[in-house]
């Protein structure tokens, strides 16, 4: 049985986390963001890693909340959703502050919690097939623990149109607001990877980290403990609201919520 997401690191020191959950876009539930957590941590500490990338099998990068998932932690306690919410921090603060160069090598779908992984690699690489969207508003959720993330990548001017609106946009777009810094076609998509992290290794170690670091400082949103905090008891409450569970339960049920129909 494969594993839903693996790590290989070869003799140059390029470490590669893919996700391979391509029958459900690549979607990550409680046990791949653990398994995620753990293997950034592998990568971490191991003084061999000069550069991550962050990939995915399949015809998407990551469609975001699996939606068994969300079904059960919609029917769970607000004390069990903040420590599952806790989780999904975790393993964004681990990748945004991991400290060696992090690449994004992004095609297809690209949803919700997939927004935030992208958000937090230093260097994000688009197929000109990927389109992304902040859709949780349209299940009566909203992109709470990526947001700090994502607004410290696209600013707050575009996180306050895409937040809400739930648009679903292209590569290109992604490109002019800062979410991805270059969009090729899907053929050179593993050879732009590649030159990007060649170019990488041609550099200092030690100095592209602290590179990294003088970057990360002039963060003006850093992601505090109590911006986790804060982040993590907001998406709970909205999982455990009336509204995010008729969200939820029109989705999957492919009907209108009761805020559509009303109007």
């Amino acid at each position: 049985m494969s594993q839903a997401a693996d790590l290989a690191i070869d003799a140059r020191g390029v470490a590669t986390i893919t996700l391979n959950r391509p029958e459900v876009h690549n979607a990550f539930d409680d046990l791949l963001i653990a398994h995620l957590i753990d293997l950034i941590a592998q990568a971490r500490n191991n003084a061999q890693v000069k550069v991550l990338v962050l990939a995915s099998t399949g015809k998407s990068f990551s469609a975001g909340a699996d939606l068994g998932w969300m079904r059960r932690m919609a029917d769970a306690s607000r004390e069990d959703n903040i420590k599952d919410a806790h989780q999904l921090s975790a393993l964004m603060e681990n990748l945004n502050n991991f400290p060696c160069p992090t690449v994004a090598k992004i095609q297809g779908t690209v949803m919700g919690g997939g927004v935030g992984l992208v958000a937090c690699c230093d260097i994000a690489i688009a197929s000109d097939n990927a389109f992304f969207a902040l859709s949780e508003v349209k299940l009566g959720l909203a992109p709470a623990v990526i947001s700090p993330y994502v607004i410290a990548k696209i600013g707050v001017s575009q996180a306050r149109r895409y937040f809400v609106s739930a648009e679903r946009f292209s590569a290109i777009r992604a490109a002019a607001i800062d979410l991805v810094h270059e969009v090729v076609l899907a053929t050179e998509l593993d050879a732009k990877t590649e030159q990007i992290v060649v170019t990488l290794l041609a550099n200092g170690p030690q100095a592209m980290r602290r590179a990294k670091e003088l970057a990360q400082v002039e963060n003006p949103l850093p992601c505090t403990p109590a911006l986790r905090d804060y982040t993590t008891g907001v998406i709970a409450d909205l999982r455990a609201s009336e509204e995010g569970k008729e969200g939820l339960r029109a989705f999957l049920e492919k009907t209108q919520p009761g805020w559509i129909a009303r109007h």
